[in-house]
């Protein structure tokens, strides 16, 4: 008999948040089949998620466990909070971990390259060149950041006006590799590759998890340049639900780097 488990597994992995509303409005959500949502410690020290006393199982069908109980704890908040449906929506951080069981851990160096691959073109370093109050802004806000690079990892980024690509100093790379290996593991990498994505930032992420910048401060920097457009032409209501969601699973990446670092 299958497991009902198998009707929404393939919702969880969608990276971009329209389109996993997309798929969600495309089939109807699952009924919630569980009463009681559990953790069960695993004999290798992890902690997996019970929907009454059986564990579930991510989209490659491995039991969904994670080394540290709050992040255990924040996993089956997130499914005890379903009610009548099941939404892979509103689950951001079983996504995330989904990702990090099924997807990074079998390549990790592949994640930590693509996370390197931003730095080179991180858009802390691509400038406007006009209006004045923009450039100033730019200024004011991101340079804090790359000079903490620079101080505190020695990793010497350069800036570029408009969009024409300026290749970066090997050395520069090379430095913040240094830095990015101190989180070579699965779900960190995980989450600081969706803050990255999120973001268009490499940098960022790693200020966040370096606790030089809060995720509300890094998400902030991050949409500088946009909120300044909002604050002289407003915005429309698509491009609002879409920041809504993405920001969702910001925070869903930060609570994941919180939840295994404070073990």
């Amino acid at each position: 008999m299958p497991d009902i488990r198998d009707d929404f597994t393939n919702t969880f992995s969608d990276p971009d948040p329209v389109r996993r509303a997309q798929i969600q409005m495309l089939k109807p959500l699952p009924k919630r089949f569980y009463k009681d949502v559990s953790i069960g410690p695993v004999e290798d020290g992890t902690f997996a998620i019970l929907l009454d006393g059986r564990p579930v199982k991510t989209p490659a069908k491995q039991v969904l466990a994670v080394p540290t109980r709050s992040l255990a704890e924040r996993l089956a908040a997130e499914w005890e909070a379903q009610v009548e449906q099941i939404d892979p929506g509103i689950m951001p951080v079983t996504r995330l971990v989904n990702s990090a069981l099924d997807g990074v851990s079998k390549d990790i160096g592949a994640v930590f390259d693509d996370i390197l691959n931003f730095s080179g073109t991180d858009m802390l370093c691509y400038r406007a060149d006009q209006p004045e109050g923009l450039v100033a802004r730019q200024q004011a806000q991101w340079d804090p950041i790359l000079d903490w690079m620079s101080v505190t990892f020695g990793a010497h980024f350069i800036l570029a006006e408009g969009v024409i690509h300026q290749s970066q100093p090997q050395a520069a790379i090379s430095a913040f590799a240094d830095a990015l290996r101190a989180y070579r593991t699965p779900l960190a990498l995980s989450a600081l590759h969706a803050m990255t994505t999120l973001t268009g930032s490499a940098i960022l992420p790693l200020a966040i998890a370096e606790r030089r910048l809060s995720v509300d401060e890094a998400w902030a920097l991050a949409h500088l340049d946009e909120d300044w457009q909002i604050e002289h032409w407003g915005t429309d209501d698509e491009a609002f639900q879409r920041r809504e969601l993405r920001w969702r699973d910001m925070q869903a990446a930060s609570a994941v780097l919180d939840s295994i670092r404070t073990a």
